[in-house]
């Protein structure tokens, strides 16, 4: 008799076994039940050999999917056979870092408590405060701080105020009413696009880390959204919502590239056609001219990016950049160019397109890996005030702009007045819901005391240390692999993309390289996870070389990015025996 698990997976097998559902998808479905696929296979009438045959053999099949649903299978694989043994699994495909910044969180929880502390001081019974207003709120700050001087937060705080006081101009009341009452999260955003001290703070912070200290000419305005993946899609659903974007344009997109950027512009949703710009591995991830050459077309209404990238770890250099935007400035003035720049703060040296085309440049960042805030989600869309985008919508035929009038006059009665940045926001609640829309105060303030943290730290001091760590686990990957470390001040060593075919050259020579890549590159990822228990991404999924695979470094020590190695290692070796010189 079949074992008993869980109704749902027993109706899938009887759903499989009638041929209504694959068994590919079956196995992955009852993974998602914590059902391994040796029980698995036992509910569909399969032995063993069948069993492991079915769950990997059809890897055509497997490689349309996204890594990171591959990345589902490989963990069930090397749980399956960590049940065995009692190993654990060492999982290097995920990409949060397992380190955080613990001053800011500490601040964070002490301007909670003063915000529920003055709360408290007009309330009228217990567990209950009222709404303070600002009127001698920093005074009362102050004496707070002097009370919690030795409250680790404190200093902090302290230092952080003065900044925003002194070196941003604020009113001191001003600012801390908003944060204090952005913390308490009382009141929905307002303005629901970003409160001003956080755009004020949070344009600072840019100012630092993506223009290296020198902004172009103008004025950034900015939008606070749940992360970099909400900004994104907001971006690509706003461009769609204004006709910048029709379905059948093309997107340019600059590969390899984090594999969701890949998947959003082709969704039914946004129908649009790729034109992959891809990188030289031989030029260390930097774009040839054939390829920059793509951006003349006129065809091409927008171009996107992960710089620095992900997986490659690398940032565009000066003279990449340089030449893509003089294509641009060239052959298509009105490009919009969506640029992802999460890893800026991995980087010695960080060259944007917003400094070369300002007017053209989408922003995008998150603070989730820096700070390891991946779960609080928190991220800023950067747009200029004299931006293409606007100057596309006003010249979109009348009947168009008339039809965009009718869908913004629920919130203005100048509705054709209303600029990209702030449309952005409206539609990321549908328009009808826009006062209610924008990033949570809480959130909105932890990216407050993040950016202060960095504005204040002159040296430098955080940033060396989490490079440090990341050169440390880097060095270990490429010494235990036994390949060159690659070198330079415009690496972030947050992932490390190992050519596989490269590396079986090097310890078995071309003859046995071109054999083993006769073969799948995913079936080598699935016996590393089913043999040693290790989980890697396919480089493939990120439009990487076919053979290639991607450790995240950011989530593993030392000694794990050596084990990593070592088991890439142990496995070339099992196809070297299998298949010879």
């Amino acid at each position: 008799m079949p074992p008993k698990t869980h109704p749902f997976v027993e109706e899938a097998a009887e759903e499989t076994r009638k041929g209504g559902l694959s068994r590919r998808d079956f196995f992955k479905y009852a993974a998602c039940f914590g059902v391994s696929a040796l029980v698995a296979g036992q509910l569909i009438g399969l032995s063993g050999p069948e069993l492991a045959q079915a769950a990997t053999m059809d890897w055509k099949g497997l490689e349309q999917e996204s890594p990171f649903e591959i990345k589902n299978l490989l963990i069930q694989k090397a749980q399956d056979a960590c049940a065995k043994t009692g190993c654990s699994v060492l999982n290097a495909g995920r990409g949060n870092p397992d380190f955080l910044n613990t001053t800011v969180r500490k601040g964070f929880a002490l301007l909670t408590l003063f915000a529920a502390t003055v709360a408290e001081k007009q309330g009228g019974a217990r567990d209950i405060g009222y709404r303070r207003m600002k009127d001698g709120l920093a005074a009362e700050f102050t004496a707070f701080i002097k009370e919690q001087r030795g409250h680790p937060g404190a200093a902090f705080l302290e230092r952080a105020m003065e900044y925003v006081t002194r070196d941003l101009g604020m009113d001191p009341d001003e600012a801390v009413f908003e944060l204090t009452d952005g913390v308490q999260g009382d009141f929905y955003p307002d303005p629901p696009r970003i409160f001003p001290v956080t755009e004020a703070i949070g344009m600072r912070y840019l100012n630092r880390v993506v223009f290296s200290g020198k902004p172009p000419e103008g004025r950034f305005n900015l939008f606070a959204t749940e992360g970099a993946t909400a900004a994104m899609i907001y971006i690509f659903n706003s461009l769609r919502e204004n006709m910048v974007l029709n379905p059948g344009d093309k997107v340019a997109i600059v590969t390899p590239v984090f594999s969701p950027y890949l998947e959003l512009p082709v969704l039914a949703d946004y129908g649009l056609k790729p034109v992959y710009i891809r990188c030289s591995e031989e030029m260390g991830w930097q774009i040839p001219d054939s390829e920059v050459a793509k951006l003349r077309d006129t065809g091409v209404k927008a171009l996107s990016m992960v710089n620095p990238t992900n997986p490659t770890s690398v940032s565009l250099n000066a003279d990449t950049v340089g030449r893509m935007a003089a294509a641009i400035r060239e052959y298509n003035p009105d490009m919009v160019i969506i640029s992802d720049t999460v890893y800026a703060s991995f980087v010695d040296t960080f060259n944007t397109f917003g400094k070369e085309l300002p007017e053209n440049i989408l922003g995008v960042y998150s603070y989730s890996k820096y700070f390891g805030v991946t779960g609080w989600r928190l991220g800023l869309v950067m747009v200029h005030e004299n931006n293409v985008v606007d100057r596309i919508i006003r010249k979109l035929p009348r009947k168009d702009q008339a039809r965009l009038d009718v869908r913004y006059r629920l919130t203005s009665t100048r509705p054709e007045s209303i600029p990209f940045i702030e449309r952005l926001e409206m539609d990321s609640r549908q328009v009808a819901l826009a006062h209610t829309g924008g990033l949570s105060g809480p959130q909105q303030v932890g990216m407050c005391l993040f950016s202060l943290f960095e504005l204040l730290d002159e040296t430098f001091a955080y940033k060396k240390s989490i490079m440090d760590i990341l050169r440390k686990r880097w060095t270990a990957l490429y010494k235990a692999l036994g390949l060159p470390e690659p070198t330079g001040d415009n690496l972030t060593r947050y992932y490390a993309l190992v050519n596989i075919r490269t590396l079986a050259e090097k310890m078995y020579g071309k003859e046995f390289a071109a054999k083993l890549v006769k073969g799948h590159s995913l079936e080598f990822l699935f016996r590393l996870a089913e043999q040693h228990q290790t989980v890697c991404l396919p480089g493939v999924g990120f439009a990487g070389p076919d053979w290639s695979l991607r450790v995240a470094l950011a989530n593993i020590d030392e000694a794990a990015c050596a084990t990593v190695g070592a088991n890439v290692l142990a496995v070339l070796a099992g196809y070297r025996k299998e298949l010879g010189a």
